[in-house]
C-alpha cells in the first residue's frame, strides 16, 4: 500500500479516516458509545473513534440485535460527532437491511459528518458474533457485494469509506471461505476488510493476514485474543486495530461497584473520593465555551446578575434565637429569613447568590447560594464581609444586607435602574426627636411623587458612630439595598481597595462604602419607597416579620386575611 503523509487535524473526518486506513503505520480506533465517551477517546490521544453496535445497544439497555433502530443509532451518533471532532467509523451491523437500507445508511451518515461505515456479512436482523456464532448464517456473497456497490455509489464523499467485515471464521466456514469473500468484496469496492475472530489466540487471523498479502487495507478487533503482543501485528501487515468494546464495559464495571457500595453503606462518604468530580463532567461537557458564550451573544436584558447578601451576624437583641444559627436561618413564615431573600433574587433571575458567613456559618443552608467565610466576623463589620466576597460580584450585583423582607416591586425596580449605583430608601421612616441611628439617608430632594421621573441622588448617609446632622433632617432610611451595574463594579472595588488601607477598615459599615462613593464623585441615585419592607434588627422586628411575610403570600393562600402591617 502506498501511504500519503499523516494528514492534519484540519482535514475532513473521513479524509483523515481513509489516510488511516492507507496507511503503512498500524493505527488504532477506541470504541466510543455516546458523547462523553467520544470526548473522553479523543483526550486519551487517540485518532478515530469505533461506533461499537454492542456499545451503543448497551448504552441503551437492549440487545445487540438491532433492537436499537438505525435511526436511534444515527442520532446517538450526532452527539458523539459533535463532542469530538474525532473520524468515527461506523459498526453498521447488516447495514440494517438490504441494498437500498444501505444507500440511506450511507447519505445519513454523511450528513452527520460520520466518515464511514463497516457493514458484516451476516443475515437481518444480526446477532453479535460471540454470540453461538457458528449457528448464525451468512449473506449470499453476492447480494452483500451489491449492498458494497450501493453504498459506494450512492456517496457524495469521494472520501466516505465502507469497510466489509468478514464473519466466516467465526461461523466455522473456514479460513478459505474467508479468503474468497474478502476479495469478492473488495472488488465490489469496500475501501478495507475487517475480518474477525473468536478465538483467544491470533492464528486465524495472522494467518488470514499472510494470505491476504496486502492487497488492499486491513482492520482487526482483538477483543477475544487481546494478549498478543501488538507487535505481532504491525509484523502481519495489519492497518488498524479496533479496541471494540473497552470503554462501555470499564464503565459498567465502575457502575456497578458504585452502586452497590452506595446501596449497602447508605453513604456517599466512601464513594466520593474515587469518582470523577461533578466539576469534571462539567469540564466534559464543555460547560467553560457556554459561559464565555453567554458574554458574547446574550443580550443586555439576560445579562449575568448576581447578588451579594451580608449575613455574618448572630444578630444582638435577639441572642436568645441564635444560639444554633445566624440571624438570616431564624425561621419567619415558615422557611427561614435568608431562604426568602434567595426566592426575591431568583424570581428577578439574579441566580448567582454569595451569601458571607461568619457566626454559626456552619448552619446555612447552602441551597442555591455561594457560601463564603468571614472568619474575623466577631471583630470586624459589614465592608470586612464584603470584601470576603470581591471576587463574586458579577455582571450587574445587589449587595443586600441579610436581615430583610421586602415587596417584590421594590427589587425589580432597583435592578430596572440604568445608574451606575442606585440604593433604595423608605421616606417613611425619618428618626425622631433626640434618636441616634444610623442608615438615615440625606438626598438631594424629598421624596416627592410630582417629581415623577426626575432622579434623585444620595448625598450621604449616617453610619455607625455618627450622630444625625442637627443642620439638616434626613429624607428617609437606605434599607440595605444597593445595584451595582457591571461597569461600576472595577470603582466600586478601588474603593472598597482604598478603604482597606484606613487602620479602622475592620470597623466600617456599608454607610462609609456610599460615602466614600460620592466623595469620590460617583452618583448614586434614590429610589424612594414609602415602607413596604422590614428589617429584623431585634425580638420586636422578629415578631412583626412574620405577619408582613405572610401578607406577601399568593392571594388565597392559607392563613391570609388581606391586611398589612404598620409600615406597609
Amino acid at each position: 500500500m502506498n501511504a500519503p503523509e499523516q494528514l492534519p487535524v484540519g482535514f475532513s473526518r473521513s479524509m483523515r479516516l481513509r489516510e488511516m486506513l492507507q496507511s503503512n503505520r498500524l493505527e488504532f480506533l477506541m470504541e466510543a458509545h455516546n458523547g462523553m465517551s467520544a470526548r473522553i477517546a479523543k483526550e486519551a490521544g487517540f485518532k478515530a473513534i469505533w461506533g461499537s453496535g454492542l456499545s451503543i445497544s448497551a448504552q441503551f439497555g437492549v440487545r445487540d440485535n438491532n433492537e436499537a433502530s438505525w435511526t436511534q443509532v444515527v442520532d446517538n451518533l450526532e452527539f458523539m460527532a459533535d463532542a469530538s471532532d474525532l473520524p468515527i467509523l461506523l459498526d453498521g451491523d447488516t447495514g440494517y437491511g438490504n441494498f437500498n437500507n444501505v444507500r440511506r445508511l450511507v447519505k445519513k451518515l454523511e450528513q452527520r459528518g460520520i466518515a464511514g461505515v463497516c457493514i458484516e456479512d451476516k443475515q437481518f436482523p444480526k446477532t453479535n458474533s460471540f454470540i453461538n456464532g457458528e449457528a448464525q448464517p451468512l449473506a449470499d456473497m453476492d447480494e452483500f457485494c451489491g449492498k458494497i456497490k450501493a453504498g459506494k455509489d450512492s456517496q457524495s464523499d469521494p472520501n466516505f469509506s465502507i469497510v466489509a467485515r468478514v464473519e466466516a471464521l467465526i461461523a466455522g466456514w473456514g479460513m478459505e471461505e474467508a479468503l474468497k469473500r474478502a476479495e469478492a468484496y473488495r472488488q465490489a469496492g469496500a475501501d478495507a476488510i475487517l475480518i474477525h475472530s473468536k478465538l483467544s489466540k491470533p492464528d486465524e487471523i495472522l494467518t488470514f493476514a499472510r494470505e491476504w498479502a496486502g492487497r488492499g487495507p486491513l482492520v482487526i478487533v482483538p477483543t477475544k485474543y487481546y494478549s498478543t503482543p501488538t507487535d505481532a501485528f504491525r509484523q502481519a501487515g495489519i492497518s488498524c486495530v479496533i479496541w471494540a468494546n473497552h470503554l462501555i464495559r470499564g464503565a459498567v464495571s465502575a457502575m456497578q461497584a458504585i452502586a452497590k457500595e452506595i446501596h449497602d453503606s447508605e453513604t456517599l462518604v466512601n464513594v466520593e473520593d474515587r469518582i470523577a468530580s461533578v466539576n469534571e463532567i462539567f469540564r466534559l461537557q464543555d460547560a467553560d465555551e457556554y459561559s464565555a458564550a453567554e458574554n458574547i451573544y446574550l443580550s443586555a436584558a439576560n445579562e449575568k446578575r448576581s447578588a451579594v447578601v451580608l449575613a455574618a451576624s448572630r444578630g444582638a437583641g435577639l441572642e436568645a434565637l441564635t444560639e444554633e444559627r445566624p440571624k438570616v436561618m431564624l425561621p419567619v413564615a415558615g422557611k427561614p429569613l435568608l431562604r426568602h431573600l434567595v426566592e426575591a433574587f431568583k424570581k428577578e433571575s439574579i441566580n448567582d447568590i454569595t451569601v458571607v458567613g461568619g457566626y454559626r456559618a456552619d448552619a446555612i443552608d447552602k441551597g442555591g447560594i455561594r457560601l463564603v467565610v468571614n472568619e474575623q466576623h466577631a471583630s470586624t463589620g459589614e465592608l470586612a464581609s464584603l470584601a470576603c466576597a470581591a471576587a463574586h460580584l458579577n455582571g450587574d450585583t445587589v449587595i443586600s444586607y441579610g436581615d430583610l423582607l421586602f415587596r417584590s416591586y421594590i427589587l425589580r425596580d432597583l435592578v430596572d435602574s440604568d445608574s451606575d449605583f442606585c440604593v433604595v430608601v423608605d421616606s417613611s421612616q425619618t428618626p425622631q426627636a433626640g434618636e441616634a441611628g444610623t442608615d438615615f439617608a440625606y438626598c438631594s430632594t424629598a421624596d416627592d411623587r410630582a417629581l415623577f421621573g426626575q432622579k434623585v441622588w444620595l448625598e450621604s448617609v449616617a453610619g455607625a458612630g455618627q450622630g444625625i446632622d442637627t443642620g439638616r433632617a434626613p429624607q428617609g432610611r437606605w434599607m440595605g439595598l444597593i445595584n451595582v451595574r457591571a461597569g461600576a463594579r472595577e470603582r466600586l472595588l478601588a474603593t472598597l481597595a482604598e478603604l482597606q488601607k484606613r487602620p479602622d477598615f475592620g470597623k466600617l459599615d456599608m454607610a462609609a462604602l456610599l460615602n466614600a462613593l460620592i466623595a469620590a464623585g460617583e452618583k448614586v441615585e434614590v429610589q424612594y419607597v414609602h415602607g413596604h419592607w422590614r428589617g429584623v434588627n431585634d425580638l420586636d422586628d422578629f415578631r412583626r416579620a412574620g405577619d408582613f411575610a405572610h401578607g406577601q403570600s399568593p392571594i388565597g393562600s392559607e392563613g391570609i386575611d388581606g391586611t398589612e402591617t404598620a409600615r406597609d
